[in-house]
């Protein structure tokens, strides 16, 4: 390749590598069964291309199915596309789709679907999609019936991430083309090409997916049906596992001491495998619009009396790691080099001073994400921490969809979020610092209301950029701009784990573990 495809040219790997391959799987597997799980919480909606929110993706990805996946090394594995090829100057992306894709409702699956889903679907409905499409396409074509041309106006050296479930999950054209997205009964019932079927929900106990028995990939799914049982109490949850009820517990379905627990039983397996494209980052995100968030001292102020230590030692019981910077170490052209925070109430006091805030005259709104008992732990943490600063603060408990809605709308004080980070700055970070991207109907863009042209100008430029060492210098750059700013509050990289009985196989097999197919899932008798 040209130089101009050097970055491009480490994302692309072997179109003909399937999934099966990459896990390695020695065993045969056993037809049949059903796997029990938790949705945890109870997702709002199953339409991925509305809702992004991990639960959502959890069920959602056995029904849904993106133009590729990843690895856990990150290298590109085939999906809905076999077979995808770069041009020399970057500007020119051809997929080739896979032969003989059904729809759930028996309706052929055709490059007009993938067409519609990011010309018109995903470019409305989809903040991150959006914001690609917009920047950086030029043109969406489908020249055959097999093949999807996209055309770009400048370089973009993360495109090839920008295609797994959460990011592209593609949408039937026939369901949605003239429709109402949002209302579109659809949502409820949802039709994908993926290996398993929408059969029932029962609000509050359980939803119940069965084997797709048209599935394009020859003799899979493995598994009957599939489970997602909802269990609001984390204890219950824990009990569940232990007595069997449940097979599989994902991060964050249990407190991080019954982690320890149940790993140790009989018969368990346990990975923190699975997480290599998100590499969560768990932050505060508060409402710069208002006071007294619009105070860079104050926000400087909070994050020096909170102890990032603490958080992970004592509420998470270990399971992360203090952040320092927007990117997760673990996520391309991170650097350490930025302003810093380290927990120091007297500091933060005099920060407050020299801000001019009187802290006694406002009321903070603190809503926690709705995701377990941790987070309601961590709400109470900060709370302390900012009353001690003088505030006065009120814990305004919601459910997901009450969540997503009010950081949507913009209607917060401050509260909790954690960004996938999707392998790739341009994808998983810039989307919540960049002005452009200052727009409500997700809670997972720039709510907080961030503006900064110079970090929107860097950002721009290391997406762009066609040189790793250009790209590496705006990257630092803005993570320097960003801290110094303190767009939001980092508190901490999490570390989930995988909990699952020995019988269940091949459950975590990519970098985007269980949100993954369960295609090649099987269970041993």
């Amino acid at each position: 390749m040209k130089k101009s495809s050097r970055l491009i040219a480490g994302l692309v790997g072997l179109a003909g590598l399937t999934l099966a391959a990459a896990a390695g799987a020695q065993e045969k597997p056993t037809p049949g069964g059903t796997l029990n799980m938790i949705a945890q919480p109870e997702p709002p909606m199953l339409m991925v291309g509305l809702n992004t929110q991990g639960p959502t993706l959890y069920v959602g990805g056995q029904i849904y199915q993106g133009l590729l996946s990843y690895g856990k090394d990150l290298k590109v594995l085939p999906s809905l596309a076999k077979a995808w090829e770069v041009s020399e100057d970057g500007l020119t992306y051809t997929f080739t789709i896979q032969e003989g894709v059904k729809w759930h409702d028996g309706k052929p699956f055709s490059a007009e679907d993938v067409v519609f889903t990011a010309d018109k679907f995903l470019r409305e409905a989809h903040p991150r999609w959006r914001y690609i499409a917009n920047t950086y396409i030029e043109s969406i074509t489908s020249p055959s019936p097999d093949t999807v041309v996209f055309k770009l106006k400048r370089p973009f050296s993360a495109f090839l991430y920008a295609f797994e479930l959460s990011s592209f999950p593609v949408v039937p054209k026939h369901i949605y083309d003239g429709a109402d997205y949002r209302t579109n009964p659809a949502n409820q019932a949802p039709i994908g090409t993926g290996p398993f079927k929408f059969k029932e929900w029962k609000r509050g106990s359980y939803i119940h997916l069965v084997k797709n028995e048209d599935y394009w990939k020859p003799g899979m799914p493995h598994l009957d049906e599939l489970y997602f049982r909802i269990v609001p109490d984390a204890a219950s949850r824990a009990v569940a596992f232990e007595k069997g009820t449940v097979d599989v517990l994902r991060g964050g379905d249990v407190e991080g001491f019954e982690v320890r627990r149940l790993s140790k039983l009989q018969g368990v397996t346990t990975t923190t495998d699975g997480w290599e494209m998100y590499s969560p980052l768990v932050f505060m995100q508060w409402n710069m619009r208002k006071a007294p968030f619009d105070n860079k001292l104050v926000r400087k102020a909070i994050m020096h009396a909170i102890d990032r230590d603490f958080i992970v030692r004592n509420v998470w019981f270990g399971l992360g790691k203090p952040a320092v910077s927007p990117f997760a170490s673990t996520t391309r052209f991170f650097s350490d080099d930025v302003s810093t925070y380290p927990f120091d109430l007297a500091k933060a006091k005099e920060l407050i001073a020299q801000s001019g805030v009187k802290p006694q005259e406002h009321t903070i709104r603190l809503m926690p994400i709705p995701y377990g008992t941790q987070w309601d732990r961590m709400a109470e943490y900060v709370k302390q921490q900012l009353e001690q600063l003088g505030f006065k603060v009120d814990i305004r408990a919601v459910d997901a969809g009450g969540w997503s809605q009010a950081l949507s709308e913009w209607d917060f004080d401050i509260t909790f979020n954690f960004t996938y980070q999707y392998g790739d700055p341009a994808l998983g970070v810039a989307r919540h610092y960049l002005s452009t991207n200052i727009i409500k109907g997700t809670p997972f863009a720039n709510n907080e209301g961030y503006q900064n042209p110079a970090v929107d100008e860097l950002f721009l430029k290391a997406a762009s950029a066609v040189d790793e060492a250009e790209a590496k210098a705006a990257y630092a750059e803005v993570q320097k701009m960003i801290t110094d700013d303190v767009a939001l509050g980092w508190l901490f990289e999490q570390r989930n784990v995988t909990i699952m009985r020995d019988k269940v196989k091949n459950l975590v097999r990519t970098g985007i573990g269980v949100n993954e197919s369960m295609d090649d899932v099987w269970i041993a008798k």
